[in-house]
């Protein structure tokens, strides 16, 4: 993208002090100020009868989330005016705070500011939500471990923000209110752009495994509702009868280590990179090598497949992975291993694994309410497609080669979505701190 900032070095200047080092270099006509000099505190207790509730999030002030925790405690929240620079004191937090477009109310848990003079509070909401400025909140914090980490008042009044001129304010605030909105406006719609690659994977996907290649060969009833009509030469089997169960070793997270049994867990069968398909090393965890031997019925072998008996979601009912290689692994905990009976390559049902029109049948089985139970008899007497074993295995060359080019176009997308949202950052950082200039 061309930028419109100009580039040519202004004069900086040096600010000398410890504290300023998140800010780095200015230029010479800028002021460095202690927070507490351009902000006050407001803490007047209010209701959320009078004051409407807001959210102080990652993207500014809002009116309360509907998934925020709520209490019955309404009289005990504090006022916010418009105008207020309202964030959230806890690091588990870090970076949740905003310049407030209402009036209203937040929980007690954030620090409340108002503006002492005058100043341009678009300004001040981009550069409090630079990952600078959020450290250096971070390191005026206290407490014992990082999630109940605080920064309060007393010691967030100390760190050193940039004061711009005022009418260079207005410029910067309207310069990155343009630039980051197209910034946003390109990962917004590569975002659904590869939404859109990932529902033509399961159409595809959907496509060739309940229904093969050939579109001329004569159909018949299958006799089951999710399917419908299949190919003449296919067969229905349950997976009871095509392989042989085990479960996984008995260990949980503290038992990993940085090297020993190569080990696939609950916890990476539900991994964003993990295929279905294939196995990818950053999937591998390890154990110690004794549970080779105490264990031995927990082995994973080539053509084999391990479910994950749990999920946090309906989504995640029916995730597996696949062992398409030869090489020792292991199942690990709150897993179910599907050991192949005719040690065949079983690339097509991995496929198959993953249409959502298979899983509908777990998904209609389990039960829970955060945790969702996939128990061996339902994944046992869940129903496969048996094509031919010649047509399998030409149905799972054709998808590993057109998964395999969406995959890359949506892995390029993926990055290029990385890259924008570290330009932003950059660029956010580098305009509010005056190292690049607006004309």
């Amino acid at each position: 993208m061309k930028d419109s900032g100009n580039k040519s070095a202004p004069k900086n200047k040096f600010l000398g002090e410890k504290n300023c080092e998140w800010i780095g270099l200015i230029p010479e006509d800028w002021n460095v100020n202690k927070i507490d000099s351009l902000y006050s505190l407001r803490s007047t207790k209010v209701n959320d009868v009078d004051y409407p509730p807001l959210s102080v999030t990652m993207k500014g002030i809002v009116p309360q989330l509907a998934t925020a925790a709520k209490t019955d405690d309404h009289d005990n929240r504090k006022l916010v005016k418009k105008g207020d620079f309202a964030i959230n004191s806890r690091s588990d937090r870090r970076g949740s705070c905003g310049i407030s477009d209402y009036d209203g109310s937040v929980s007690l848990i954030n620090i409340v500011l108002t503006p002492r003079g005058q100043m341009n509070p678009r300004y001040y909401n981009w550069l409090f939500h630079t990952e600078q400025f959020a450290d250096e909140f971070y390191k005026w914090g206290h407490g014992i471990v990082n999630d109940l980490w605080t920064t309060r008042w007393q010691d967030m009044k100390h760190i050193f923000i940039v004061s711009p001129p005022l009418d260079e304010q207005k410029k910067i605030a309207d310069y990155l209110d343009d630039r980051c909105s197209k910034i946003d406006e390109l990962i917004t719609g590569t975002t659904a752009s590869i939404e859109d690659y990932k529902k033509l994977k399961q159409a595809i996907i959907t496509e060739a495994v309940t229904k093969g290649l050939n579109k001329d060969v004569p159909m018949k009833d299958s006799g089951i509702d999710w399917i419908g009509e299949i190919p003449n030469e296919w067969g229905v089997s349950k997976i009871k009868y095509c392989f042989k169960n085990a479960k996984g070793l008995p260990i949980t997270k503290e038992n990993l280590i940085d090297e020993g049994l190569p080990v696939i867990s609950y916890g990476q069968i539900h991994s964003k990179t993990n295929t279905g398909v294939d196995i990818k090393q950053d999937l591998i965890r390890f154990v110690s090598y004794d549970y080779q031997k105490q264990y031995p019925q927990c082995e994973v072998f080539k053509y084999d497949f391990i479910f994950a008996d749990t999920s946090e979601d309906y989504e995640g009912c029916g995730n597996c992975v696949y062992k398409r290689d030869d090489g020792i692994l292991f199942a690990g905990y709150h897993s179910i291993i599907l050991h192949s009976l005719q040690k065949q390559d079983n690339r097509y049902l991995a496929y198959l694994f993953k249409t959502d029109i298979w899983r509908q049948q777990l998904k209609a089985s389990v039960r829970g309410v955060k945790v969702f139970s996939i128990t061996l008899k339902i994944l046992l007497n869940s129903t496969i497609l048996m094509p031919p074993l010649d047509e399998q295995k030409e149905i799972a060359n054709y998808l590993d080669k057109k998964i395999g080019n969406i995959d890359d176009i949506i892995t390029e997308k993926t990055g290029l979505i990385e890259d924008l949202k570290a330009y932003k950052k950059s660029l956010i950082y580098e305009v509010v701190t005056g190292k690049k200039r607006i004309k």
